[in-house]
């Protein structure tokens, strides 16, 4: 308008990169030594950090938890401040062992004539109340509800009457039973245990405050606990149960997909959120790849969804194993609860909550394998499922592979970076091409048919 012309745009406008991370080993639990052989009760089931960072819980095939806590974060700040403080790069995380308790025990359907194991499937963490953690787990069938809390250790030094004083306080003394001493014409008087506490010492007590059973038919894949901190959700492979943490006898079937007649099934329910601050918003993937967004505020029975994700592959890019692969085994929202992390078996996927016509971002995991799917699927290799995982400031996603590695892809804008670890004392060792030929996974939680 003023006759000059417009500024060029300079490169100083585009988003900035982020710089790589630089990973460096920092702990290990549970190290095995030369020779020894591991025990199939001894494998890690479940692992799940809590809302700060500052405790982490384990569970494994025999059905223990096992706890760890934080020790260089006193201060208990954020896990969002934390991630952005300058820290010098020598500085870990360091965690230390907290406590473990036997959370589920094998148990035995008389009725379906069915063995429940005792493997802890999920678990999840909920808010924290006057200094006492507490926690959801969960095997096959049972939901447990669980709080850990300090207790100061009382020991009992004294009793409140000495024996010697009795006899010098005049005549004969007369033991009656229970430790009493009967006076001379007198009423026994009760020797009472003095309890005080002798140091500061401090004991870990695990108590299960609910037990949620008898509401699953078949296998429970997720938990989810609500922003509400009063309900949670559960969920199988055809129905997804509402639950309030008080209550355990009473639970609120919201979504069923279960057909009227069983040959008519063509998806189950393979993992489910809650929204992390919308207490009405929770979404479910299926084995088909979609996944829905459901608003408990329409109905009690959600059998509709208010939004539905999902990705078409074109008809000449199908084949036998397209519907096996799309089958989505995690999902996860964001921090902000803006974006939808999913895992399939070939891919990582981002979806915006806003934006249901397809993913802002696909990252391929491991597509050496393709050309192998075959042999994945004479081995049963590929109904193996895989977890994923968001940091807390939406920059980065991970999630696992073969060959013992991990994958982190960086989701920021403008930026391609993808790092490729291994879980050992040395992550950044230069990987192979071509990963040994997968196993079957030992914790694989589906089943085929």
């Amino acid at each position: 308008m003023n006759g000059t012309a417009a500024p060029e745009p300079t490169e100083a406008s585009a988003p900035t990169p982020q710089p790589p991370l630089e990973w460096r080993f920092s702990q290990v639990f549970g190290e095995r030594g030369a020779g020894e052989d591991v025990q199939d009760v001894d494998i890690i089931s479940a692992i799940e950090f809590n809302r700060t960072g500052h405790h982490l819980a384990t569970g494994d095939r025999g059905g223990r938890v096992v706890l760890f806590e934080r020790t260089d974060a006193k201060d208990h700040v954020s896990r969002k401040e934390a991630e952005k403080a300058d820290y010098s790069i020598s500085r870990h995380p360091e965690f230390r062992y907290k406590t473990e308790f036997q959370s589920h025990e094998p148990e035995f359907d008389y009725l379906k004539s069915l063995e429940i194991e005792e493997k802890i499937n999920k678990i999840k963490w909920c808010q924290e109340t006057n200094g006492a953690s507490f926690l959801l787990s969960t095997n096959d069938k049972t939901i447990k509800f669980w709080k850990v809390q300090e207790k100061k250790v009382k020991k009992i030094c004294e009793m409140n009457m000495n024996t010697s004083n009795a006899h010098a306080n005049g005549g004969p003394t007369t033991h009656v039973p229970n430790g009493g001493i009967l006076k001379p014409g007198g009423l026994p008087l009760l020797r009472m245990p003095l309890v005080v506490v002798t140091s500061q010492e401090t004991s870990l007590a695990a108590n299960c405050r609910r037990v949620y059973a008898h509401a699953h038919d078949y296998h429970i894949n997720s938990i989810s606990n609500n922003s509400d901190g009063e309900t949670f959700i559960s969920a199988d492979d055809l129905r997804i149960n509402l639950w309030n943490l008080e209550i355990s006898n009473q639970s609120f079937n919201i979504v069923d997909v279960k057909p009227t007649n069983m040959e008519d099934l063509t998806e189950v329910i393979t993992s489910a959120e809650f929204h992390p601050s919308h207490c009405n918003t929770l979404a479910y993937s299926s084995s088909k790849g979609s996944i829905r967004l459901v608003d408990l505020r329409q109905s009690a029975l959600c059998d509709t969804h208010s939004k539905l994700f999902e990705q078409h592959e074109s008809a000449g890019s199908r084949s036998f194993f397209t519907e096996i692969i799309a089958s989505i085994s995690d999902i996860k929202f964001s921090m902000d609860g803006r974006h939808i992390l999913s895992r399939d078996y070939m891919t990582l996927k981002l979806w915006d909550v806003n934006m249901d016509s397809g993913p802002v971002a696909t990252f391929q995991v491991h597509e050496y394998l393709r050309p192998k799917l075959c042999d994945l699927y004479e081995n049963d290799s590929i109904f193996d499922k895989f977890e994923c995982c968001q940091s807390g400031d939406g920059l980065r996603v991970a999630t696992g592979s073969y060959s013992n590695i991990f994958r982190v892809f960086n989701c920021g804008a403008g930026d391609g970076e993808v790092t490729t670890l291994e879980a050992t004392r040395n992550p950044t060792r230069r990987q192979t091409q071509n990963p040994a030929r997968p196993v079957r996974s030992m914790t694989r939680n589906v089943r085929r048919g």
